[in-house]
């Protein structure tokens, strides 16, 4: 029987993915599905320890019973031939056990045909009753319901047999003839000594532990199908989730070049027209020639900060009006409930447009998330701080206490981070190891002197 662990560092007892609901199992039995050998290297301690010799101490006692009440002659072979036939079953029904993974239908085979010998020689059927429970889970565990019943039916009829003709020392015979439970054994038992009818019993027990095993085999497949499911199911919304981020920054990236495209492509026309205009009045017309280096100067600055809007509000679905300051943008989100401390709101910067946008873009997106996926947060800190010829942007929050809203499609994180590469920055976004999320990006920011706050609003 095998079983497959289903682990992830983000989940707790049960959560969802993509609508199956995954429970995580516990450590003990994590630890035997990840080492399934030394599980077996345990089975087989147990079926030959306290199976093997334990069973064949009882049944030697069950022998000197079975003389005492004078239906074995003393001094018989009975006193060494049925324990070591005990023994020898527990010792070969346990190396058979070993492979069953491997071989299920072959070692239902030998531990059948194991069965029918220890009883033809010695009258018990030994250990090999519950190696025949295990034997039919590892059946059951691997093969169809059809040919699962099939062998266990023929491996039951098989054995059942061999006990009702050949079994001398059952159950019954070792609670009632090992002198046990009193200090002479039992003698009077509902039929007499060695009947078929007094087997009933053994039988009975023989098809329960079958039963039981291919009842656990059938259950320990189901939990394999259902772990390999929920294994494919979340490799695919993997793969679901990096399809649909690809698409985003593909998407991103298209649009940034056909905003470019439509900004730029017209003064950049104009420019190289001015400029071999320039070169080809500059011998026989030099004044036209500095006019048009002058409107070459301004067109060039013109499609600079052209550029610099497209890089700084590419995106047209930004909540955040251009005329509002970041105290403004934290002021909103404290009116929305949410416990925001800020600081350096007022950090002075380049007069850089794109800079002071992405700046603000990113803090308002931020802030964004931790409103839909961390509602009822505890605490959450902006802050905006100069560090030579970079600006840093810190936005933490603690975890949340409420369930989160929005569809989780990282859209804002693929945003920021396309943003934050157009500008030469660093972003790293993810979980706080004590809980929560946290946002850090650096921008490089050279120093041209005096600055001034990000959009300045009334503070």
């Amino acid at each position: 029987m095998t079983s497959s662990v289903v682990s992830s560092s983000a989940v707790d007892d049960i959560r969802l993915l993509g609508g199956v609901q995954v429970r995580r199992i516990g450590p003990v039995r994590r630890f035997w599905a990840a080492h399934p050998r030394l599980g077996d290297v345990a089975l087989v301690v147990v079926v030959v320890g306290a199976f093997g010799v334990v069973g064949a101490a009882v049944v030697r006692d069950t022998v000197n019973g079975i003389v005492a009440l004078g239906y074995y002659p003393r001094g018989g072979a009975e006193h060494w031939v049925v324990p070591s036939v005990w023994l020898a079953g527990a010792v070969l029904g346990a190396g058979a056990l070993l492979v069953r993974r491997r071989w299920p239908v072959v070692v239902l085979a030998v531990l059948t045909a194991g069965a029918v010998a220890s009883l033809m020689t010695g009258g018990v059927t030994g250990v090999f009753g519950l190696c025949l429970g295990m034997a039919a889970a590892a059946v059951a565990s691997s093969r169809d319901a059809r040919s699962t019943w099939l062998l266990v039916t023929a491996a039951a009829v098989t054995v059942s047999a061999a006990m009702w003709w050949f079994q001398q020392i059952g159950i019954l015979e070792m609670l009632l003839w090992t002198g046990y439970y009193a200090e002479e054994p039992y003698w009077h038992l509902t039929e007499p000594p060695f009947s078929p009818e007094r087997r009933i019993v053994s039988v009975v027990l023989l098809v329960g532990t079958l039963l039981a095993g291919v009842l656990v085999g059938f259950a320990s497949r189901d939990r394999r199908r259902h772990a390999h499911d929920i294994e494919e199911r979340y490799r695919a919304v993997a793969r679901e989730r990096d399809t649909s981020a690809a698409l985003v920054r593909t998407a991103e990236r298209e649009r940034l070049a056909r905003e470019m495209h439509d900004v730029v492509a017209h003064s950049v026309s104009v420019m190289i027209a001015l400029c071999d205009g320039a070169a080809a009045a500059f011998d026989r017309a030099p004044d036209a020639s500095r006019e048009a280096l002058g409107e070459l100067s301004r067109t060039g600055r013109e499609a600079l900060a052209d550029m610099q809007r497209v890089l700084g509000a590419l995106d047209t679905t930004d909540a955040t009006p251009q005329g509002a300051g970041l105290d403004a943008v934290v002021r909103r989100f404290r009116t929305a409930g949410m416990p925001v401390s800020a600081a350096g709101l007022d950090t002075p910067l380049p007069p850089d447009t794109a800079l002071r946008l992405a700046v603000k873009r990113i803090v308002t997106e931020a802030l964004t998330n931790v409103l839909r996926h961390a509602p009822g947060t505890s605490a959450v800190s902006v802050v905006v701080r100069r560090t030579g010829p970079a600006v840093e942007v810190a936005v933490v929050n603690e975890a949340g206490t409420g369930p989160g809203t929005g569809s989780g499609t990282e859209r804002g994180i693929v945003g920021m981070r396309e943003r934050v590469a157009l500008l030469g920055g660093h972003m790293m976004a993810g979980p706080r190891a004590g809980g929560g999320w946290q946002v850090q990006v650096t921008l490089p920011c050279p120093d041209t002197g005096s600055g001034t706050a990000v959009e300045e609003g009334p503070r």
